[in-house]
């Protein structure tokens, strides 16, 4: 697949926050500008994320300046996988759980300050009563769905593919190292 070189913008590439998380204080200088869209030239077409990362991280290495360049998805589905069929036994049973869960970390902290001798009884009722509310929160819930979503799923965002976009100067160079390292980077053309 060939890409198009985008067009150079006034270097927004520099400011967009990584996709993997980083405790420097120029990440925090960062957050302000991340909304803004990547602008550079591809350098490199991954099918994977884990492509991509494994690709920068190799120019890292090789000492290229990686405040240059910058991961991006494109052609971003929402995909939804459908995990089960839900039923009012279900519902009900998950509602208990999650119920109980609160109800745990609730009785914790009462427990903490109760007299001596009363934790256990106040953990325990606390555990029940988080798991009453549950069942009660899970049974509306599901009730005012009408029928219409008798299913549980997940949903998350994926891309297509991921494209590393670099600063015009210095995109020849990272291109030619990202064919160097093999890591199975679909063709980008040349430099405009």
């Amino acid at each position: 697949m060939l890409i198009d070189a985008l067009p150079a913008r006034a270097a927004p590439w520099r400011n967009v926050v990584p996709m993997t998380t980083s405790h420097s204080s120029t990440s925090n200088r960062n957050l302000a500008t991340a909304r803004q869209r990547p602008a550079g030239w591809p350098v490199g077409s991954f099918d994977t994320y884990e492509q991509a990362q494994r690709a920068v991280d190799g120019l890292s290495d090789r000492k290229f300046r990686v405040e240059d360049l910058s991961i991006v998805g494109v052609d971003l589905m929402q995909v939804e996988n459908v995990t089960g069929r839900l039923t009012w036994p279900r519902v009900l049973g998950a509602g208990a759980l999650s119920g109980a869960w609160l109800g745990i970390f609730i009785g914790l902290i009462f427990a903490l300050f109760a007299l001596p001798g009363t934790g256990w009884i106040i953990f325990l009722w606390s555990i029940l009563i988080g798991a009453i509310f549950g069942v009660i929160f899970a049974a509306v819930g599901y009730a005012l769905t009408g029928g219409k979503r008798d299913f549980s799923s997940m949903t998350t965002i994926v891309a297509g593919r991921y494209d590393i976009l670099c600063d015009p100067n210095s995109a020849p160079q990272a291109r030619d190292l990202i064919a160097e390292m093999n890591i199975g980077a679909v063709p980008t053309g040349e430099a405009q």
